[in-house]
């Protein structure tokens, strides 16, 4: 990934974290907490995977994904308005695991953390 695509991946990702905290309304993207992790821009500038964690369940995850997809143009139109670039790249939305994985582990590690701190008994 070139520097340049890289800029615009980050400069994208603040102004759609903005955008769904404040901007979309749709009842769909409001599931829970939905999070912008990442944004992987095309070398050409034309097509962006935006990646998105969401907590809740695979019901609630698929909703939030169509959600996005629907939103996709209003997104578009909004970042053309307030980024001044020659071409806002096409939105494509995908579940980034990432943070559900982490939460996942860090329950995992205070279950054995508390595992190890109870004492042995002999019998």
């Amino acid at each position: 990934m070139s520097r340049r695509t890289e800029r615009v991946g980050e400069l994208l990702r603040q102004e759609l974290s903005e955008l769904l905290v404040r901007g979309v309304k749709d009842p769909r993207v409001e599931h829970g907490l939905v999070s912008v992790t990442a944004v992987d821009v095309s070398p050409d500038l034309r097509y962006a995977t935006v990646y998105v964690s969401h907590l809740g369940s695979e019901e609630e995850r698929a909703e939030v994904l169509e959600g996005l997809e629907h939103a996709a143009a209003y997104l578009h139109n909004e970042l053309v308005r307030r980024l001044s670039m020659k071409h806002v790249p096409r939105l494509r939305f995908r579940f980034d695991p990432s943070i559900e994985r982490g939460a996942r582990l860090s329950v995992l590690i205070r279950q054995l953390s508390r595992k190890d701190a109870e004492p042995e008994h002999d019998v």
